[in-house]
């Protein structure tokens, strides 16, 4: 018997929804834009604070739509699903290639707390004091020091979009106060943008993250449900080794049976069962080489 996903249930009244100035009002001027953008923030900044929400997972999942954004804005085909193949399905010795590396790239920039030797694993191309020179251009309020950043990267490196947009997202999330990097800043922005400067881009920069802020809002909430409810039905999983695999669950995008920590018949058997129980979803639709996530 499946049962239907969870719906309504309690930490949909617990976490701060968004106000509704914030998502139906759309502000022309650079004054106006930059207020509701800094309204936005400060109210995923409040969403972040809660316990409820799953933090790794929900920064796993907005790294995913993230890199969606750059491969697209360097005029690849490769989406959502693409992109969890060309790093999931991985074997030992093989190259993500192109597009699954900017999938990794942000994977990387988020798994660690803001620093450079972080970002420098995160970009091993650059070196790591060429990094530091553009994390430090950034000046001004959290929004500004973010679109410095993004400019002095792409000043130098024209088409390092991904490049650019990590660290742009860090320079934003050290300003707030974060300890680990939110992406955001790609999922708002066009690929025009990235070609403005100055106070044009500042202005994209804080356009985009009302966008995508939002979005991020409505995303931390709808997965503290589906966590909570994967949380509630753990008790009911009898596999050894399932415990270990809930947390995984709850900390990654998307996960191969293979990479759960039990035999693959079983591991396969637990995929099922929490599908059955409406706990986690099948990503790809597939019969074989299936990805499966909260």
């Amino acid at each position: 018997m499946k049962f239907p996903p969870p719906d309504n249930i309690s930490t949909l009244d617990t976490l701060p929804r968004m106000p509704d100035w914030i998502t139906s009002e759309r502000p022309e001027t650079l004054e106006g834009i930059a207020f509701f953008s800094g309204a936005a923030l400060s109210h995923l900044h409040l969403v972040l604070s809660r316990e409820e929400v799953p933090h790794a997972l929900l920064r796993n999942r907005l790294a995913l739509r993230s890199a969606e954004a750059c491969v697209a804005f360097s005029g690849r085909p490769e989406r959502a699903g693409e992109l969890r193949d060309a790093v999931h399905l991985l074997r030992p010795g093989d190259l993500p290639g192109p597009a699954g590396e900017t999938y990794l790239a942000w994977r990387r920039a988020v798994e660690r707390p803001v620093s450079i030797k972080a970002l420098s694993r995160a970009l091993p191309a650059f070196d790591p004091g060429q990094i530091a020179a553009w994390f430090d251009a950034g000046k001004g309020g959290p929004v500004n020091r973010a679109g410095m950043v993004l400019e002095a990267v792409l000043r130098e490196v024209p088409r390092a979009d991904d490049t650019a947009l990590i660290l742009a997202d860090a320079a934003l999330a050290q300003a707030l106060g974060w300890d680990r990097l939110v992406p955001l800043l790609a999922a708002g922005l066009k690929r025009a943008d990235l070609h403005k400067q100055g106070d044009d881009l500042r202005s994209a920069c804080h356009r985009g993250l009302i966008s995508s802020t939002i979005k991020a809002v409505r995303q931390a909430a709808e997965l503290a449900r589906r966590a909570e409810h994967l949380k509630a039905i753990a008790p009911k999983l009898r596999a050894k080794g399932a415990g270990d695999a809930v947390e995984m669950f709850l900390t990654r995008d998307a996960i191969a049976p293979s990479a759960l920590p039990l035999p693959d018949r079983a591991s396969r058997r637990l995929c099922d069962r929490l599908v059955d129980l409406g706990a986690v979803r099948e990503l790809t639709g597939r019969d074989t080489f299936r990805l499966y996530g909260v």
